[in-house]
């Protein structure tokens, strides 16, 4: 198992309130049904993006600490990469 820290741009389209299951839904089932731990979550909130990205200027940020297989991370990314509610992610092992 290896630490990693996932990054996750959430559409706007989601309601404040709904991020959490949206997260929920994205990372920490995803993660539990490969065998790895989400240790952390962190919501940023609602955040102006940098550049438009499809039609957005605005996306909910989360940061997740997960404990995870690195041959399984790409089933994860997989599965945010397909979501139509992920604008972006950003996975990155953290050195130990």
């Amino acid at each position: 198992m290896r630490r990693y820290e996932l990054v996750v741009v959430v559409s706007p389209e989601i309601a404040d309130d709904d991020v959490p299951d949206a997260v929920d839904r994205l990372v920490r089932k995803p993660v539990e049904s490969e065998g790895g731990e989400l240790q952390e979550i962190d919501t940023w909130g609602r955040r102006k993006l940098a550049y438009p990205i499809e039609k957005f200027r605005e996306g909910n940020y989360v940061l997740n600490q997960l404990n995870m297989d690195p041959q399984k991370t790409g089933e994860l990314e997989r599965g945010l990469q397909i979501s139509e509610d992920v604008l972006r992610h950003l996975l990155i092992r953290l050195e130990e």
